[in-house]
């Protein structure tokens, strides 16, 4: 009667595991050439990881190493190896999935697809009527999946490398609020019978710069209304279900606190102030007490406020002559972005209250500064040399006087 193999902590141990006299853990596979390799790993758990990912590479007898397995199998592969990856992502590479299928270009072997086959591809998309946004999604995830056969020698180079700018970009460029539209934007929502309960949201967007599902997460113990910040270290989020999750802050930088102006504090304290006492706060992966909820009580997700920005924009440019730029939750994020930058405030600390991981992001607010902002800058830097002259001045006008009386 044969015994199965156990590690020194007393597991069992799959076909082809193996631990060494110094603890280590190994495993033997063959690959597609019929080779015999080793993984190694510390820790169990880890090596199993491992594992997976090369059952993953050459199921179902796929010849992977020979690149004749077709586009979609490769994406296919690609996003199976990418675990642990945020729910938007999942559906990004479900979508991308979802195209290939549907197209013949996601049918070829990736050894016989050559640049020009790509961005011949890519024109068809546009042409098809896809939007230059979506096609930077799906080349987002087609391509880093053609780079990992690129580094693991099974195409020669990577047919996606190269720019997008061989179809228009027909993308709507988000433009912030000027301080006149910020102000009459505001004014109008305070004066609708309808829209004016959700004025405080709206204000906390413009004042704070938050990700929309970064408000939503919001519970009472993240304001702390005696140093006047606001804690952002996770955010809500709802499946297409329905079932609402919390979720990390987009990148590790987002993890942040934002100081409370005056309105932002004024309008905080009017939604608590408003707030329905609840029978039964509702827990959701161990955060209750959420600041935002919607008519029957449950915490609101970014669909609810985006629906009512959305009809308020709208309605706003029926009933005026002049009309507003589109705006949206992230449209409130750019232009609390973009008046912090105008004010002069140093980009590194603007990289923090944005919880922007790369500082090119936060630059680009700054390049996209207009004459307008200049010409007023000018000004700003006038009125402070001739502040300071005056200041220069003053300190010598005694000097002089004491010298004349000396003669």
């Amino acid at each position: 009667m044969s015994t199965k193999r156990k590690d020194n902590k007393g597991r069992v141990l799959r076909t082809g595991e193996s631990q060494r006299k110094d603890g280590l853990y190994e495993y033997r596979y063959t690959d597609a050439n019929k080779k015999r390799r080793s993984i190694y790993s510390a820790d169990l758990m880890e090596l199993r990881k491992k594992e997976d990912e090369i059952k993953v590479m050459t199921h179902e007898g796929i010849d992977y190493a020979g690149g004749e397995i077709t586009v979609l199998e490769l994406v296919e592969r690609y996003t199976t190896i990418k675990r642990g990856v945020r729910y938007n992502t999942q559906t990004g590479y479900r979508f991308v999935l979802s195209v290939l299928k549907k197209q013949i270009f996601g049918q070829r072997k990736i050894r016989d697809i050559k640049m020009s086959d790509a961005k011949l591809w890519i024109i068809d998309l546009f042409d098809q009527g896809y939007s230059y946004s979506t096609i930077a999604s799906i080349r987002g995830v087609v391509k880093p999946a053609f780079q990992m056969a690129y580094t693991e020698d099974i195409v020669r180079r990577n047919p996606f490398d190269f720019r997008l700018d061989i179809i228009p970009n027909n993308t709507q460029k988000r433009v912030a609020l000027t301080e006149k539209q910020q102000k009459d934007y505001l004014n109008y929502i305070a004066q609708d019978k309808h829209y004016s309960r959700y004025l405080d949201e709206i204000i906390i967007l413009l004042g704070t710069g938050m990700r929309i599902s970064e408000l939503c997460g919001l519970t009472m113990s993240d304001l702390d209304f005696e140093r006047r910040r606001i804690r952002v270290d996770h955010q809500l989020v709802r499946t297409r279900d329905g079932k609402r999750y919390i979720e990390k802050t987009k990148t590790e930088s987002g993890c942040r606190y934002i100081p409370m102006s005056d309105e932002v504090y004024q309008s905080f304290y009017n939604i608590l102030s408003n707030r329905k006492k609840q029978k039964k706060e509702i827990m959701i992966d161990g955060y209750a007490g959420f600041i935002l909820l919607d008519k029957d009580g449950n915490p609101k997700v970014a669909m609810h406020i985006q629906k009512v920005v959305k009809r308020l924009w709208e309605k706003y440019n029926e009933e005026n002559i002049i009309p507003l730029p589109r705006i949206t939750p992230h449209v409130c994020r750019h232009t609390y972005c973009s008046n912090m930058a105008k004010s002069g405030m140093n980009p590194k600390t603007l990289q923090y209250l944005m919880g922007h991981s790369d500082i090119s992001v936060t630059m680009n607010v700054y390049t996209h500064i207009g004459f307008d902002d200049a010409e007023e800058e000018l000004k700003r830097m006038e009125e402070f040399r001739k502040a300071q002259a005056e200041v220069e001045q003053k300190k010598e006008k005694p000097m002089t006087q004491r010298m004349f009386k000396a003669i």
